[in-house]
């Protein structure tokens, strides 16, 4: 009976949780139906009635093709430099040895230092490095995207990099692989699930970053999904309806996305947790 009874608890509270985590999406859903005198009017009603005004509006605003193309390839770019340099410093941090091992710890600790750092009040000096550098278009987003990325992905990739049998190392040194093989044929296919899982996280990092991209960018042809909100507020207008429609299918398509690889997530986090 007591354990019906938690049982119960349980499923009420996990509907409230689920209702309250749902309900901006549909909400938001709701509005990209109304007109903006609606919205500002009353903004928790139903719509009067279910029109596309605000869809058109937005296709015609917006050029979708060319900010789905920027943002694939900052992501893309990204992660590639990102998950390179994470490898190869999680592969020593982990998997070599170090006859000073205040060292290792020192250097794991500057790698997730950055975890305490906001990116966010980093804005000004990113600027000021990208303008010194001359970086501009999307090398101004491609290198703040690699460094704000570090410290998480050392943290997951480390972690799970300790957890693998250390007897995986000397058989295959033994049976003469080198350094080089030892990491890319023997450790790496093993490392696909949190590497799965960062890719993924890094991907919906970028597709919803906004400060970085509103800072950084200024010619329109550069500009990414995060930013197509701002064609519709004007200096003194906001188009209410276009925002929350053009908001509805940037993130439709990085719900499917994460609906999709939702396991690889939870493999990859939860891997390497008891260990390391």
């Amino acid at each position: 009976m007591v354990n019906k009874k938690k049982k119960t608890v349980s499923y009420i509270i996990m509907i409230l949780v689920t209702l309250i985590v749902v309900f901006p999406l549909i909400w938001m859903l709701l509005l990209s139906f109304k007109s903006n005198a609606e919205i500002l009017a009353n903004p928790l009603s139903l719509p009067k009635s279910f029109n596309l005004d605000n869809y058109k509006n937005a296709f015609h605003t917006l050029n979708y093709v060319q900010l789905y193309a920027n943002t694939f390839f900052v992501c893309v770019v990204s992660i590639i430099i990102e998950l390179a340099i994470t490898y190869f410093s999680s592969f020593v941090l982990s998997r070599m040895y170090f006859k000073n091992k205040k060292l290792r710890s020192l250097l794991y600790g500057f790698l997730i230092l950055g975890l305490s750092v906001s990116p966010f009040i980093l804005l000004f000096p990113v600027y000021k490095i990208n303008v010194a550098l001359h970086l501009r278009e999307q090398l101004a987003l491609i290198f703040p995207y690699v460094a704000t990325s570090i410290s998480f992905n050392t943290l997951l990739l480390t972690g799970y990099l300790k957890a693998l049998p250390a007897e995986i190392d000397e058989a295959a040194i033994i049976d003469g692989c080198s350094l080089w093989d030892l990491m890319f044929r023997i450790i790496l296919p093993m490392a696909k699930p949190v590497i799965a899982t960062i890719v993924i996280f890094n991907v919906l990092y970028i597709w919803n970053e906004y400060p970085f991209a509103s800072v950084m960018l200024r010619d329109v042809s550069d500009y990414t999904l995060s930013m197509g909100a701002s064609f519709f507020k004007g200096t003194y207008t906001v188009d209410y309806g276009g925002i929350v429609a053009s908001s509805v299918m940037i993130i439709i398509p990085e719900l499917i996305f994460y609906g999709i690889f939702q396991k690889n997530i939870v493999e990859g986090m939860t891997a390497g947790a008891v260990k390391g």
